[in-house]
């Protein structure tokens, strides 16, 4: 068999951003298709994962989504310091007794090499993961170019 699409989520950046390098340096013909993240009402990212939450978890695991609202927010209004970015992200994930965080990234869209400031002109990739409970969740969005 030999596709010519590959089709990967949104949610899971950093592995698309590694098969797309990955096809690239194999010279592969195959186009990596990218899809947005399927949300619930609530801004959760939509995982099987999220079926093992308990009701209190369940109801905490929308600060990811927040957090990264209001980093992305921030970008929009012209924050450029990604270690600025980070904190906004880790104090609305603080806000969550629940939640314990695993990591806040700001990195290269490209290379996913943590970044010390965001190019306006090149974006970045805004990425956590977030233990809810025993429940390790991920969640990401993209800074775009402005």
């Amino acid at each position: 068999m030999r596709p010519t699409r590959a089709y990967f989520g949104q949610k899971d950046a950093q592995q698309s951003v590694v098969i797309k390098r990955m096809v690239a340096d194999l010279c592969l013909p195959l186009e990596v298709v990218v899809c947005p993240t399927v949300r619930e009402p609530d801004g959760l990212a939509m995982s099987s994962r999220n079926a093992y939450l308990n009701r209190g978890e369940r109801a905490a695991a929308p600060v990811l989504n927040r957090a990264l609202h209001l980093l992305g927010q921030s970008y929009l209004a012209g924050t450029v310091d990604a270690d600025v970015l980070r904190g906004i992200a880790q104090s609305a994930l603080a806000t969550e007794p629940l939640a314990r965080v695993d990591y806040v990234s700001v990195a290269d869209p490209d290379l996913l090499a943590e970044l010390s400031t965001v190019d306006p002109g090149r974006g970045a990739l805004a990425s956590l993961a977030v233990r809810v409970g025993k429940i390790r969740l991920i969640d990401n969005v993209i800074l775009a170019p402005r």
